[in-house]
């Protein structure tokens, strides 16, 4: 059978701009999928041929191999981008995933650090000296104080910053652009880091904002790296991705009385329902707006007073 695999991978890069780690994700449930329709459903020979009971059939099997409704739910996720993919191209005339119902999947809150442990990481950690050294304070403040996604940062310009207006233009998914404002601390860490390497490469004309140790491009798997190795110094929760760096930046932000569509616009969500997940508050904060209006939770003095 026809599978278009390549076509869709560089549609998913390209047009959609999905980071590096989407689109291999993308591409190995593909292939999960293609693998299946071979081992069960040899008759189908077209892509045009598959229909909705094909793919009830596929959740079965997930189902009985004990994938987790979340799993499932992404690689169901993966067809339905393909099926709409494939009929825009007119190889199908029929979308199979319209009426397809994935598994329900819990609500899960968003990894983050505390605000201490914000305040930990760039106070008291010792990041060294040295162009590395700056790079890396800057990988983490960046993403911090503004919520970018990793490869949004991994692909940031030189010229996409406008140091006079504390402005950030970030190229997002769907090639959607947005401007992202940024404080005076911020500032200094980009000066800093700007004439550090310099320093370090005075010859070099890369537009790209963030280097190698050599002058290459950064990439997304040292962005990660950087990240997980100073997130592990302040904290010993299990994921210490830039992502936790992303909900820390919206959750800290909504703490502190954001307004939540400004939140999306600045996280570059496409409909609020992608940021309602950061309105959630902790038990200190509960405590706190209970023992202030619930008049049962004073003193018996104060009542009678």
């Amino acid at each position: 059978m026809e599978t278009y695999s390549e076509s869709f991978s560089n549609f998913l890069q390209y047009e959609k701009r999905f980071s590096p780690h989407t689109v291999t994700a993308y591409r190995t449930d593909l292939e999960q999928w293609n693998r299946f329709l071979s081992e069960n459903l040899e008759r189908l020979t077209t892509v045009a041929a598959v229909r909705h009971s094909h793919l009830r059939s596929y959740v079965v099997f997930m189902m009985k191999a004990e994938m987790t409704p979340r799993s499932i739910h992404r690689k169901l996720s993966c067809l339905k981008t393909y099926f709409k993919w494939l009929e825009k191209q007119g190889w199908v005339t029929e979308n199979p995933t319209t009426k397809l119902v994935a598994p329900k999947v819990g609500k899960r809150l968003p990894v983050v650090l505390t605000e201490p442990q914000t305040e930990q990481l760039f106070k008291e950690i010792d990041f060294g000296t040295g162009y590395p050294a700056q790079r890396d304070r800057l990988i983490l403040e960046i993403l911090y104080e503004t919520g970018m996604r990793r490869n949004e940062l991994a692909t940031l310009k030189r010229t996409d910053i406008d140091l006079k207006r504390l402005e950030i233009k970030v190229l997002g998914k769907g090639n959607k652009q947005r401007l992202i404002p940024f404080g005076k601390s911020l500032l200094a860490t980009i000066e800093a880091y700007l004439l550090e390497r310099k320093q370090a490469f005075p010859l070099l004309l890369e537009s790209t904002l963030l280097l190698t140790d050599k002058g290459e491009p950064i990439y997304d798997k040292l962005i990660y790296l950087v990240v997980h190795k100073y997130l592990s110094f302040v904290t010993n929760q299990e994921k210490r991705s830039p992502h936790v760096l992303r909900h820390s930046f919206a959750t800290h932000l909504n703490n502190h009385g954001a307004d939540l569509t400004a939140i999306k616009d600045l996280m570059g969500h496409a409909n609020l329902s992608a940021t309602q997940i950061y309105v959630h508050n902790d038990i200190a904060k509960l405590k706190k707006s209970y023992e202030e209006a619930h008049p049962k939770s004073k003193p018996k003095d104060d009542l009678e007073s």
